[in-house]
């Protein structure tokens, strides 16, 4: 008599070693497509920022735009199979033709090329932001700091309520999906604005130094009132609960971290420089900055505040140059993946006005690019106490939209809540306030008159400056 059940046991047996001889063939083949993605992604990055850099732009555009011909808006070379409908890949193609692949096999490799791409991106803007918190002075933004939550407030209360209430008033949007559209409005890109301050050699001056203490305030404020509509168009109440627990979270995490840190780091110092294998400063560095962004992360916060606090300790320590000096190289590699990432993820179609789904979506889109833009320059304005400072200058800082702004088109369009029309609008207002946000600092800090001493955004530290003085 034949055992069913051991035929049985044995054919699932089979089947579960024939997946993990599957998964195992096909490792090759995503680590492939994953080098062939790095390859366009690089080669977008640096042709993209060397022309713009000839044209006296800041390189970050040029990243931005290499990423929109790479991605889904033209060449379809780095793409993410998000939503439901499959998306058109050409480097897949390639890998297609010469693998000889069927197509579940495909898709497999492709969805882990896109999700190792995408982990890359992350880790590269948290570099990135680690790479500024090493380059700020924290004295000098906790000496700003009163000025920086007023642009930070004020940028989030104004483009919400105007946004919000235009939609209402000038287009019978309905209450939520207006509600959700003003909290888009609300958001600043840190990266983005970091990266040209960082281009322009004016992060250490008091203009760069309100405006990332305000996009860092701007981003736990944008994470709290997404929350807030998120929960708002799932179960139409708002949740309390929830919102106070991430306002005390992100108080005690940013405030504590840095108190924490500065008594610690004296034993970080000590520990490394009794060390004996290479890289001790780099690694030990990166270990305290991840360990930072998890914490962030775990409670609900953005990894990249986590990052940037750490920076921030760390450069009060005696390693400051030294580690300055060995993160670069590795900003360099990964932080081009993330804004050749930011750019492939936009769909620039949403702009063609020939196409007639597009059309109303474009007259919203004027209405929010004219408040995003003016709600975060007037932020400017609102700086006290700050004699002789660009108000102008601040302003602008905060317009780019960047990648949080679509986190907010992405969370809106999967909750239903929003229509074509109003999120197609979204998109071209992150669209245009990320891609103007860099050539508009350039003129508005003026660089020309950076060597001048009298120059209000002299980008030297205000210590230089006094020493330059006493001399």
């Amino acid at each position: 008599m034949i055992d069913i059940t051991g035929v049985l046991s044995g054919i699932e047996s089979s089947t579960f070693l024939l997946a993990e001889v599957n998964e195992a063939e096909l490792g090759p083949f995503v680590l492939a497509s994953v080098l062939l993605s790095l390859i366009v992604i690089y080669l977008a990055a640096k042709i993209g920022g060397e022309l713009c850099a000839r044209v006296n732009l800041p390189s970050v555009l040029g990243e931005l735009v290499g990423g929109v011909i790479v991605g889904i808006s033209a060449l379809n070379l780095v793409v993410f199979p998000e939503g439901a409908e499959p998306v058109h890949s050409v480097l897949m193609d390639f890998v297609q033709l010469t693998a000889h692949l069927d197509p579940d096999a495909l898709l497999t490799i492709f969805k882990s090329q896109s999700e190792v791409i995408s982990v890359l991106a992350e880790i590269g803007v948290i570099i990135l932001l680690f790479e500024i918190g090493l380059e700020s002075d924290l004295k000098e933004l906790i000496r700003v700091g009163p000025q920086a939550a007023v642009v930070a407030v004020v940028g989030v209360v104004v483009p919400f309520v105007a946004g919000t209430a235009g939609l209402i008033a000038l287009f019978n949007v309905s209450t939520i999906p207006a509600v959700f559209a003003g909290a888009a409005l609300t958001a600043t890109s840190i990266g983005i604005t970091a990266k040209v301050l960082a281009e322009l050699q004016t992060l250490s001056s008091r203009e760069g130094q309100i405006i990332i203490g305000a996009a860092v305030l701007d981003d736990v404020l944008g994470i709290i009132v997404l929350a807030v509509v998120a929960s708002l168009a799932k179960t139409g109440e708002i949740e309390i609960t929830n919102v106070i627990f991430l306002i005390i979270g992100a108080a005690v995490f940013l405030v504590g971290s840095i108190l924490v840190g500065r008594l610690l780091s004296p034993l970080f110092v000590a520990l490394v420089d009794n060390m004996q294998t290479r890289g001790q400063v780099l690694i030990s560095s990166l270990v305290f900055a991840f360990v930072l962004s998890y914490i962030a992360a775990a409670i609900q916060l953005e990894a990249i505040l986590g990052a940037f606090a750490a920076g921030l300790i760390l450069a009060e320590t005696s390693k400051r140059k030294e580690l300055e000096e060995q993160i670069s190289p590795i900003a360099d590699m990964l932080v081009p993946v993330f804004f050749v990432t930011v750019g492939a993820h936009t769909d620039i179609s949403v702009l063609n006005p020939l196409n007639p789904a597009n059309r109303e979506g474009l007259v919203i889109a004027s209405f929010l690019v004219v408040v995003a833009i003016l709600g975060k320059i007037i932020t400017g304005f609102t700086v006290f106490g700050q004699d002789g400072i660009n108000r102008m200058a601040i302003g602008v800082g905060m317009i780019p939209r960047g990648e949080v702004g679509l986190v907010f088109a992405g969370v809106g369009a999967a909750s239903g809540v929003l229509s074509e029309s109003l999120d197609a609008a979204i998109i071209v207002m992150v669209i245009l306030t990320t891609f103007i946000a860099p050539p508009l600092l350039r003129v508005v800090f003026n660089t020309d008159d950076d060597d001048d001493p009298n120059c209000p955004t002299d980008i030297k530290a205000p210590q230089e400056m006094a020493e330059a003085a006493t001399d």
